[in-house]
C-alpha cells in the first residue's frame, strides 16, 4: 500500500517540544561510546561528546567511584589529567584520588544530578583522602565523601587538611585547567594564606553552590575541538585580574547565605529550564551524529 505524501511528511516531521524525546532520556541511555574522533561538542551544560574513553575503574592512584552511574567517561584530556594529578595527590601524602562523576559515555544531559558534565570535561574530585585503593564495586556504592564545611557554610570543618589545599594548587596549577568549583568557605580559607605569587593558580578556584564534599575541575576547550564552546566570563575577568579574594566573595557568605530584603517592582523573571528538560533540538546539531554513531 503506498502511503500519501503528506502522511509521510507528517511521519518525518519534528514532533512539538512537549512530544519529543527527551536529551538526558537519549543519551542516558547509551552505555558505549560513539565510534567518532574525540570531541567535545557545545559548552559544559548545553553539548554532548563524540570518541569518549573510559577511566579504568581502578589504577595505581585512584578509583572511580559509583560505577552504577556509568559516568566514568570522559576526554582523553580529561582522563589523562585525572591520572596525572592523582600521581601528584600520592606524591603529596594522599593515597590516591577517589573520583566520582565525570561523563555519561556519550556526555550530553544527564538522567539525574548534575546541569554540566555534559561535553567531557568536567571532573567531580572526592573530599575523603582515599583509606586504600582496592574498594569492592559494592563498597564504591555505598562509602561517602566527607564534607570540609561548617554547616552554616561559612567555614571550613575540622576535615580539612594542609594536603587538601596542596592537591587542590597542584589541581589548579596544570595548564589544561579552565576554573574549579569549591565551596565558598574552601575558597576563603585558601585566600587566608594567599601571597601574590598565588594569583595565576588562586583566580582558578571560584566558590560555588554546595562542592564541599568534592571539588570539581573543569578543563578548557581541547586545541582542535572547534565545537567546544569556552566559558565566559574568563577567570581573569571575574577577578579582576586578581586572586578572587575580594568582595565578590564574602558576598557568599553575606548576601547568598542572608539576602537582604528587598520590594519587589518588577515580575519575577521565567524559571530557566533545566538542561533535564532539553530536548534534541536545544542541543548543537553535531550531537544528533553523536547520538546516530554505532
Amino acid at each position: 500500500m503506498r502511503i500519501p505524501l503528506f502522511a509521510l511528511i507528517l511521519a518525518l516531521a519534528p514532533l512539538p517540544g512537549a512530544a519529543q524525546s527527551l536529551a538526558n532520556q537519549l543519551f542516558g541511555g547509551h552505555a558505549m561510546p560513539s565510534l567518532q574522533q574525540p570531541e567535545a561538542i557545545g559548552s559544559y551544560a548545553n553539548g554532548c561528546a563524540a570518541g569518549l574513553v573510559r577511566l579504568p575503574e581502578t589504577g595505581p592512584t585512584w578509583q572511580a567511584m559509583r560505577l552504577s552511574r556509568n559516568r566514568n567517561w570522559g576526554h582523553p584530556d580529561a582522563i589523562a589529567y585525572v591520572q596525572d594529578l592523582s600521581r601528584k595527590a600520592v606524591q603529596i601524602g594522599w593515597r590516591g584520588l577517589y573520583i566520582g562523576d565525570i561523563s555519561q559515555p556519550r556526555g550530553g544531559p544527564m538522567t539525574s544530578g548534575h546541569a554540566s558534565h555534559q561535553i567531557g570535561l568536567d571532573i567531580d574530585i572526592w573530599m575523603l583522602p582515599p583509606s586504600r585503593l582496592n574498594l569492592s564495586v559494592a563498597e564504591r556504592e555505598s562509602l561517602s565523601s566527607i564534607s570540609v564545611r561548617t554547616e552554616d557554610q561559612r567555614s571550613i570543618n575540622s576535615n580539612w587538611t594542609a594536603r587538601h589545599h596542596e592537591v587542590m594548587k597542584q589541581a589548579a596549577l596544570d595548564p589544561r585547567v579552565d576554573r574549579i568549583f569549591v565551596a565558598a568557605a574552601v575558597k576563603l580559607e585558601m585566600c587566608r594564606t594567599a601571597s601574590r605569587a598565588d594569583t595565576a593558580w588562586l583566580q582558578k578556584i571560584r566558590p560555588a553552590v554546595g562542592h564541599n564534599y568534592h571539588f570539581h575541575v573543569r578543563l578548557k576547550c581541547p586545541r582542535g575541538d572547534r565545537n567546544c564552546v569556552t566559558q565566559t566570563p574568563t577567570v581573569a575577568e571575574l577577578s579582576n585580574g586578581g586572586n578572587g579574594c575580594d568582595d565578590t566573595l564574602q558576598w557568599w557568605v553575606t548576601d547568598f547565605l542572608n539576602p537582604p530584603r528587598r520590594e519587589r517592582t518588577e515580575p519575577a523573571a521565567p524559571r530557566s529550564r533545566h538542561p533535564r528538560e532539553f530536548t534534541m533540538a536545544d542541543l548543537p546539531a553535531q550531537c544528533q551524529q553523536v547520538l546516530a554513531s554505532n
